[in-house]
């Protein structure tokens, strides 16, 4: 297991920038807590983007947005009452806090709450350098090079969209359990879009990558130039394409970006807010059989420097390790506090929200099938007609009742039988 590191600096950023330590924290998050309510948190947040993009060999767009804000939840039974500011000051927390405890449970009782920091339970995107310190003539020299290298991979490339999305959040959750647990969690994102002509036809292609790394993560091992070479392939090789078949087929998708599928066919349904309310196909499955034998689903939000990963979620709760599908076999749900409390189940660290003016509610972190016995080979081989689907267009980016959080997804190479393909021809 690994050890809890040191209170992250996080803590004393926010205790710098904005005056926010225990003594000022402890009344606020006891004042929230009335009578009735189960839960309170607050959830502080400050956040830098940077974006730059690249069309027609010209770097046209360069921004930073900043944005900071604090929530304040009150949980009372089902009922959440949440109120937000993006003036973080005692005053607008307090009032928030005010607003937020009668939204939930109507009285004026208060709880006295004895916060404490802590370090989250493991540092999964601990960087030398935050890509959000790399100068702007890197970034921007980067983007050159992509639109170069594209042109030259085949003449046939005829525009180049190239963007690079960089993001520092910092983050201070407040829990009525008296935690106090902050985090920093860069993103970094590399798209490039490329744009073939020949003979009156136009096609593009597309690839991208980052994760909770440094800047020069792109640059290890010309990764920019295997994405620009990739999209540009794609983009040439679409140039010859046929129209696809359309009907009820045989489906082989490829390894990766392919699980986009299982996020949405399969991940969404197994979130414990829809078990709950009863409205997923999953629910009330759980020790019974709900797929092939050879299926085993996971959602995991400790992998290092991945995209959906996090120290905690946006509830202060350490991320795990979800097994979700089992040999086939429906093992468990990704719950966030509320409906992991009024379900009886245990945390899984997938309380998520977009920001700090948003709800939390169980999200997926990383979703992906682990393989089995059979070789991609193989599988493409038992297929006597068909489609092979070997790569989708993604961004990584997942959308749920208008909030919008990033994600990882992953997949072997599978079969699926009798999938309805939506193409622009009949198959035979």
């Amino acid at each position: 297991m690994a050890t809890a590191i040191p209170s992250s600096a996080a803590e004393q950023f926010f205790l710098e920038r904005f005056g926010l330590g225990p003594a000022l924290l402890e009344p606020i998050v006891g004042g929230a807590i009335a009578r009735r309510a189960d839960y309170a948190d607050l959830y502080f947040e400050f956040r830098t983007a940077q974006s730059l993009s690249l069309e027609e060999g010209i770097v046209k767009t360069a921004s930073t947005h900043i944005a900071q804000g604090v929530g304040v939840r009150v949980v009372a039974g089902d009922k959440t009452g949440y109120a937000y500011s993006d003036d973080v000051t005692v005053e607008s927390v307090r009032l928030a806090a005010r607003t937020a405890e009668a939204i939930a449970a109507e009285t004026n009782a208060q709880r006295a709450v004895a916060v404490r920091e802590t370090g989250p339970g493991h540092d999964l995107y601990a960087l030398a350098r935050a890509p959000i310190e790399t100068a702007l003539a890197d970034k921007v020299d980067l983007l050159n090079r992509i639109d170069i290298a594209a042109r030259r991979h085949d003449p046939r490339i005829k525009n180049v969209l190239a963007s690079i999305g960089v993001e520092q959040k910092l983050v201070l959750i407040v829990t009525s359990g008296g935690l106090v647990v902050g985090d920093v969690q860069p993103l970094v994102r590399l798209s490039v879009t490329c744009i073939a002509e020949d003979g009156g036809s136009r096609q593009h292609g597309s690839y991208g990558g980052g994760g909770r790394v440094e800047f020069g993560f792109l640059l290890e091992g010309d990764r920019y130039l295997r994405f620009t070479r990739a999209a540009a392939d794609q983009a040439v090789r679409n140039l010859q394409a046929v129209d696809a078949p359309a009907g009820t087929m045989t489906v082989v998708l490829g390894p990766g970006w392919p699980g986009i599928l299982l996020h949405e066919a399969i991940g969404h349904g197994l979130e414990g807010d829809f078990n709950r309310k009863k409205v997923s196909a999953f629910s009330e499955l759980l020790g019974k059989p709900v797929a092939s034998p050879l299926c085993t689903v996971i959602d995991d939000g400790t992998l290092r420097n991945r995209r959906g990963s996090l120290n905690v979620d946006d509830e202060g709760t350490p991320t795990g390790r979800t097994v979700l599908i089992e040999k086939g076999i429906l093992r468990g749900y990704l719950q966030d506090r509320l409906n992991a409390r009024l379900m009886g189940m245990p945390l899984t660290g997938n309380g998520r929200r977009e920001s700090f003016a948003h709800i939390p509610m169980p999200r997926m972190t990383n979703t992906f099938m682990l393989a089995g016995d059979s070789t991609a080979d193989e599988i493409i081989r038992s297929v006597d007609r068909g489609l092979y689907a070997g790569y989708y267009e993604g961004i990584g980016t997942c959308g749920k009742d208008g909030q919008s959080v990033p994600v990882g997804v992953g997949l072997p190479t599978i079969r699926v039988d009798g999938l309805t393909v939506g193409g622009t021809q009949t198959a035979a």
